[in-house]
């Protein structure tokens, strides 16, 4: 098996002497942590093709989130799948005053029209959005996250299957796989 991306920096001492350093797996937004890269398995040959086939497939394991992140990165739309990754996070929060403040924080980094990081919402949501930030729940920003995943899906996803990101990928594991 291929890890899809970097897992660890070789780095040199003062003496030459190589080592090997694990990178930061974290993106901190003050009390949330994303992970910069989620920690997974390696993909398979047929993860990868399944990936080709279906986002919901693409998104449902952390090696196909990464490698899609990673297109991402490339295009300048990474605050998308940031924005996915800190809402699914959200939605594990139980304490009450825990989601008040994690709501405040995704929305200054994510919706806030002042962010560097904003997410392209229309202003219906984005008003569903405003409403829900009174009361802050689990579920505040579920049709904004729903509007995200499905902009990735519609839009970045075609050109991710296009992309030389995922035909190096799919060649990768094709040509290291033998033939029967």
């Amino acid at each position: 098996m291929i890890c899809l991306l970097p897992c660890s920096l070789t780095v040199r001492n003062e003496e030459g002497e190589e080592g090997s350093r694990k990178p930061s797996h974290e993106v901190r937004t003050e009390g949330i942590q994303i992970p910069s890269f989620e920690e997974c398995p390696s993909a398979t040959l047929e993860d990868v093709v399944s990936w080709g086939q279906s986002f919901d497939k693409l998104m449902s394991t952390p090696a196909g989130r990464n490698a899609f992140r990673e297109f991402l990165r490339t295009e300048f739309s990474e605050e998308n799948m940031l924005f996915w990754l800190a809402c699914e996070e959200f939605k594990k929060e139980v304490n009450k005053n825990a989601i008040k403040e994690k709501a405040r924080l995704i929305y200054e980094d994510y919706i806030s029209i002042l962010s560097p990081k904003e997410v392209s919402l229309d202003s219906r949501v984005r008003e569903v959005v405003n409403r829900n930030m009174v009361e802050p729940n689990e579920h505040s920003f579920d049709e904004a996250q729903l509007q995200i995943y499905t902009l990735m899906h519609r839009d970045s996803y075609q050109r991710f299957m296009n992309s030389s990101n995922y035909k190096d990928l799919l060649q990768s594991f094709s040509e290291s796989t033998p033939e029967s």
